[in-house]
């Protein structure tokens, strides 16, 4: 423990120099452990955005518009594929007209089982008037439809299935809101059984399947097309949505290369400023050798003093990039009140920061540590 401890008198001997070596270390960090918290929230943000209430990977039939057996067999098959598939949920699509007094459009037909679908699309959580609705007579509208039509809950709508010919009449029983305009005005949602019935439909449209890893999607959709034969197409959301994969990149490696030139900057500065102490304390370093401490425990001086200069900058720097993370989420506000990027706090990725901190300062004390050993006593002594 004497290099230790020698390291300890080294550093408080000049407080000033070593608060601002540390500052030096926790700016870095905290900038490291802020853009990286808040690029990791961002992206996250995107995913759960765009495709956090959808299908990840979807069970079609291999031959154009037609349906898929509703398959109890097929559907636990699907269940229990792969342990990092979360609910499979069945669901009927079609395409009809939706008619009222005043109002003819036409809209997307959509039938689920709402026991499954609400871990995909959370209609509870998205229900703001009424209620689900249940068999054939009951449907719910987005926002956007019903403030445009005028609509409110108990009204009664005339829907029309140009495949059948067939006009069926609705009641509007809830109201959701997507916060998605397209989904809000054309989405006329049914339990299964009712889009199954108003549809005509002999089967289902698709399974669609949530996950755990929503980047593991292309893998498990490839080992679902193997297994499940040629019967079903199965298509996932990373082949659909390139420009966002290309974007989430880009913005991983932008926030990489900030860290890396931040740990460089940091590197560099304790660097300088540890071969400047060398020389600064050359004189008790030359009397140390002359009463027996070695070369090694020369060196080890300045491996301690790095050591511990990157453990204070590390946690201070860990604490201020929490706060800053923090207060931007507090400031950084859409009109509604909640964050532009929610908070994201990485354990993994903040021990890593803090970690290749304090490895960064072991690197920076490698130089001045080598020039302590080879320093001579005799030149030393000399030069006084």
């Amino acid at each position: 423990m004497f290099s230790f401890r020698v390291a300890l008198r080294f550093l408080a001997s000049n407080k000033l120099q070593t608060l601002l070596i540390v500052l030096g270390i926790a700016v870095g960090v905290s900038v490291q452990v802020f853009i990286g918290s808040l690029i990791q929230g961002l992206q996250n943000s995107l995913i759960d955005s765009t495709i956090g209430s959808s299908s990840h990977i979807t069970v079609t039939s291999s031959e154009r518009n037609e349906t898929v057996a509703d398959d109890a067999s097929f559907f636990s098959t699907l269940q229990g594929f792969d342990e990092r598939i979360v609910v499979v949920s069945k669901t009927v699509d079609g395409s009809g007209s939706m008619t009222t007094d005043t109002y003819t459009d036409p809209v997307v037909i959509r039938g689920f089982e709402f026991a499954q679908a609400n871990t995909i699309y959370g209609f509870d959580d998205k229900l703001i008037d009424g209620a689900l609705p249940v068999g054939a007579g009951e449907m719910m509208l987005g926002k956007d439809l019903v403030d445009e039509t005028g609509l409110s809950l108990g009204d009664t709508v005339s829907v029309f299935i140009p495949e059948t010919s067939e006009t069926h009449t609705v009641l509007l029983v809830g109201v959701f809101d997507f916060r998605v305009t397209s989904i809000n005005k054309s989405w006329f949602v049914m339990d299964l059984g009712g889009a199954k019935s108003v549809l005509s439909s002999p089967g289902l449209s698709s399974y669609e399947i949530q996950i755990t890893d929503v980047f593991a999607s292309d893998a498990l959709a490839a080992s679902l097309r193997n297994n499940i034969g040629n019967d079903f197409a199965v298509t996932e959301w990373q082949s659909a949505n390139q420009e966002l994969l290309s974007g989430l990149e880009g913005q991983s490696i932008s926030s990489l290369m900030i860290q890396i030139f931040v740990m460089v900057s940091v590197v560099l500065g304790i660097s300088s400023v540890l071969a400047i102490t060398v020389l600064q304390k050359s004189k008790q370093l030359g009397i140390l050798k002359a009463m027996g401490t070695n070369d090694a425990q020369a060196s080890k001086i300045f491996l301690f003093e790095g050591f511990l200069l990157g453990i204070f900058g590390a946690v201070i720097g860990v604490l201020l990039g929490l706060l800053l993370a923090v207060m931007f989420t507090v400031f950084a506000v859409n009109p509604d009140g909640t964050p532009v990027v929610a908070l994201y706090i990485n354990p993994a990725f903040i021990a890593m920061s803090a970690s290749i901190a304090v490895f960064a300062s072991l690197v920076a004390a490698f130089l001045p540590a080598r020039r302590s050993a080879k320093l001579d006593v005799i030149e030393v002594i000399r030069n006084g």
